[in-house]
């Protein structure tokens, strides 16, 4: 490597630092920066840091889900089938069981509930929560 060094104030000269021409250390009392590091002992590997930093992990990555986003006969169909037979009915429960989107779940169930095919239990503007329909026996 090339590095330019002004030794003359009027003229500028360059010198190759890869050069091995020994360099002073004023702190050493000019000597060889080679020949004292040469001389230094080397650190005890028994004391001080350990030999590696831990390093933190990445923490776990969920796989993003591909859900529904409109319905076909095929998801409609099951929807109508399978949800007024769950106990427990809510937008993440449908989500969840039937990958679908979280706006075709609530479409579904207001449909569900108009159809009076479930009935509301908590109605919150956080969440839905509805059940089926039960008889007598039940």
């Amino acid at each position: 490597m090339i590095v330019p060094q002004l030794r003359q104030p009027d003229k500028l000269q360059f010198i190759d630092i890869n050069e091995e021409a020994p360099t002073l250390c004023p702190v050493l009392g000019l000597q060889d920066v080679q020949s004292a590091k040469a001389k230094a002992p080397p650190p005890s590997s028994s004391g001080g840091k350990a030999a590696k930093k831990k390093k933190w992990s990445k923490g776990k990555v969920k796989d993003k889900a591909q859900h529904a986003v409109v319905c076909d006969k095929a998801t409609f169909d099951r929807i109508m089938k399978e949800a007024p037979t769950w106990r427990l009915i809510s937008q993440s429960i449908l989500i969840e069981r039937l990958k679908v989107n979280g706006s075709l779940a609530r479409v579904a169930i207001r449909h569900l509930e108009k159809e009076g095919l479930i009935k509301r239990i908590v109605h919150h503007s956080g969440q839905l929560i509805y059940t089926r329909l039960t008889t007598a026996s039940d």
